[in-house]
């Protein structure tokens, strides 16, 4: 230690481990003073939870987690001491809980003639229950919701038929009958607009919503997939038409056609969606609940990878729309 005093050993020594917490520390303040609650879908990183939670909490410097898959296994699927042990893995990391992304009606409507949508084995760990078994996956989010302190459960509209016409009523019917279900219990169920269901773009969720018309039934607003399944004006033009008092939770993802003309999967700095602007409206209607990343783009070596990419874009956005 020639040359160096031992006191400013000491000082150099703080300040090295003190740079070595920083990021977190300052990421967390910052996340602190945006007006979304911003999250991650857990299983978009890697299966093993407690992995997870220590790359949102201490490189992502967020408070937040979306719950869907852990272990290899469906949230829906967890016993009570894997439950048990999330709970505590949450607790370890200083993270909440947005929502219980659960599979409910991702599932075939009875009578309806089998949609080509229908699951290709990509459930996130999810059993592809039929539509007997929806309730039991309603009470199962529900009781899942409480024991991870919140108040929504995620869900979808079947999967897709070429022509839901004859069926739409019905399938309203039931997605309106859940809701009330859920709500008498505290919870709040948001209707994803999945790409491969039969509400999936931006219009087709405008019309879900004023048909099924009661407080417990709201949005999670996903304009990637709307690009998807062919929307490419999903923001600005589609999201006109939403009704923003409807719209609970969001996803954060996107999409762009590539050099043969396919629409795929982009990272969230690249694509349709212009998530800076998008942001912007977000705020402007008053919007104050969760922005969730789900990145669905693996281009990188690993779904680790891919997701921090899509954060780093994330991120930007965030920052560049003033959210951050």
């Amino acid at each position: 230690m020639e040359g160096i005093t031992r006191r400013s050993f000491f000082a150099g020594a703080t300040m090295a481990a003190t740079a070595s917490i920083a990021p977190a520390a300052w990421g967390r303040v910052e996340v602190d003073s945006s007006p979304f609650r911003i999250s991650v879908i857990n299983d978009e990183i890697s299966p093993d939870f407690d992995h997870v939670c220590s790359v949102i909490a201490h490189d992502f410097g967020l408070r937040w987690v979306e719950l869907r898959s852990m272990w290899g296994k469906n949230t829906m699927d967890l016993s009570d001491d894997q439950v048990a042990e999330a709970r505590r893995i949450l607790a370890k990391y200083d993270l909440k809980v947005t929502d219980i992304a659960s599979p409910l009606f991702k599932t075939d409507w009875p009578g309806a003639p089998r949609s080509q949508y229908g699951s290709k084995g990509d459930m996130h760990g999810a059993v592809d229950a039929d539509f007997k078994k929806q309730d039991e996956i309603l009470e199962r989010a529900i009781a899942l919701a409480r024991q991870f302190d919140t108040g929504k459960v995620r869900c979808f509209d079947f999967w897709r038929l070429d022509d839901v016409a004859p069926y739409r009523a019905a399938i309203d019917d039931k997605l309106r009958t859940a809701a009330e279900t859920a709500g008498k219990q505290g919870i709040l169920l948001v209707l994803e607009n999945e790409f491969e269901c039969n509400t999936a773009t931006g219009r087709e969720a405008a019309r879900t919503l004023e048909a099924v018309k009661t407080p417990h039934l709201a949005l999670n607003w996903d304009p990637g997939n709307a690009v998807m399944r062919g929307e490419l004006d999903a923001f600005p033009v589609a999201w006109a038409v939403l009704p923003k008092d409807r719209i609970h939770h969001c996803h954060v993802k996107n999409a762009q056609k590539n050099a043969g003309g396919k629409i795929e999967w982009a990272p969230v700095g690249t694509g349709y969606i212009d998530w800076t602007a998008q942001f912007k409206a977000l705020r402007q209607v008053g919007y104050r609940e969760a922005v969730s990343l789900e990145t669905h783009w693996h281009g990188a070596s690993t779904p680790e990878e891919s997701t921090r990419i899509s954060w780093a874009g994330m991120k930007k956005a965030l920052q560049d729309s003033g959210s951050l």
